[in-house]
C-alpha cells in the first residue's frame, strides 16, 4: 500500500531542529496520522529517500527557482541541468550571486517570483535569509535527484516514490488567515500563538478546507502537535493533507496543472 508522508524540511538539520517526517494513510476522505520521525542529518535523510518503499511525500521546500532570475543569470534552462548546476555552487556564491541580482532592481521589486508564489503566498524561491528557501532547495534537491525518485511534470523517476512540492502556510493561511501559530523563539511562543494552533488542528479535523479532506488523529497525537510551539510538526502534517490530496488527483500530474512551468515547477493543490 502507498503510504503518504509531509515533510518539514531543515537545510541544516540537528537534533534541536531536525527534518520532521509526517507519516499517513488516506480513505474515503479521511487522512489518518500514523507516526511522526525526526531525521537529525542531511545524510539520514539521504538514506530514508533511497531506501525502497512506495510513498507520495509533499516537501516543504522549492523544487525550482523562478525562470526570469535564471534567464537574467545565464544559467540552463532545463530543470535538471539548471539545478545540477546550483548544486555546483556553495551558499556564499549563491548568496553573492542573488544579493547583486537583487541590488540591481528597484525597490519593491528586489526578487524574482516563479509564477505561482503571490497565489500561493510562498517565499520566493531564491530568498537566502527569513527563511533561507534558497539554501533548502541547495540541500534537498540535489539528494531528489541522487535518490531516483520521480517528480512529476519535472523529471521522471521510480514511480513508487512520488516527491511533490507542499506548502503548510497554503492551507494555514486558508484557515488562520494572517495569524500566526509558531516560532523557533522562545519570546515568541506566545498564548496567542497556541490558540492558533489549536484553532488549526481543530480546522483540519473537521474538513474545513477547499481541500475536503478531514485529519484524524489520536488525542496523543493532538495534544504533540498542539504542544510543538515550533510548528515544525504541524507543517509536517499539513504537508502530508496536501500529499492525500495529490494522491486524489492520481498519477500522472497529480493534480499539477498541465500548463506548469517545466523549469519552476508547481506547489501541489496551489
Amino acid at each position: 500500500m502507498t503510504q503518504l508522508v509531509g515533510c518539514d524540511f531543515s537545510s541544516t538539520p540537528t537534533r534541536r531542529k531536525p527534518i520532521v517526517l509526517a507519516w499517513g494513510a488516506a480513505s474515503g476522505g479521511r487522512v489518518q496520522l500514523t507516526r511522526l520521525e525526526k531525521l537529525e542529518s542531511l545524510a539520514a535523510f539521504a538514506e530514508w529517500l533511497r531506501a525502497p518503499q512506495s510513498w507520495i511525500a509533499g516537501f516543504d521546500f522549492p523544487f525550482g527557482l523562478p525562470r526570469e532570475l535564471v534567464e537574467h543569470l545565464g544559467w540552463p534552462t532545463q530543470w535538471r541541468e539548471c539545478l545540477q548546476h546550483y548544486a555546483s555552487l556553495t551558499r556564499p556564491q549563491i548568496r553573492d550571486t542573488f544579493a547583486a541580482y537583487c541590488d540591481a532592481r528597484p525597490a519593491g521589486a528586489k526578487f524574482a517570483h516563479r509564477r505561482f508564489d503571490r497565489r500561493a503566498g510562498s517565499s520566493p524561491s531564491m530568498k537566502w535569509v527569513n527563511p533561507p528557501v534558497a539554501y533548502m532547495l541547495h540541500a534537498a534537491v540535489p539528494l531528489l535527484l541522487d535518490a531516483g525518485v520521480d517528480i512529476p511534470g519535472l523529471h521522471a523517476g521510480d514511480p513508487q516514490r512520488v516527491a511533490l512540492e507542499a506548502y503548510p502556510g497554503l492551507l494555514a493561511r486558508e484557515i488562520l488567515e494572517r495569524r500566526s501559530y509558531k516560532s523557533d523563539e522562545k519570546a515568541k511562543q506566545t498564548p496567542e500563538r497556541l490558540i492558533a494552533r489549536k484553532d488549526l488542528l481543530t480546522a483540519l479535523e473537521q474538513g474545513r478546507t477547499r481541500l475536503g479532506l478531514r485529519l484524524k488523529l489520536t488525542h496523543a497525537q493532538h495534544d504533540a502537535l498542539v504542544q510543538d510551539a515550533s510548528g515544525d510538526s504541524l507543517d509536517a502534517v499539513l504537508c502530508l493533507v496536501q500529499a492525500a490530496w495529490a494522491q486524489q488527483q492520481g498519477a500522472p500530474r497529480y493534480g499539477l496543472p498541465e500548463d506548469l512551468d517545466p523549469l519552476e515547477g508547481w506547489i501541489v493543490s496551489a
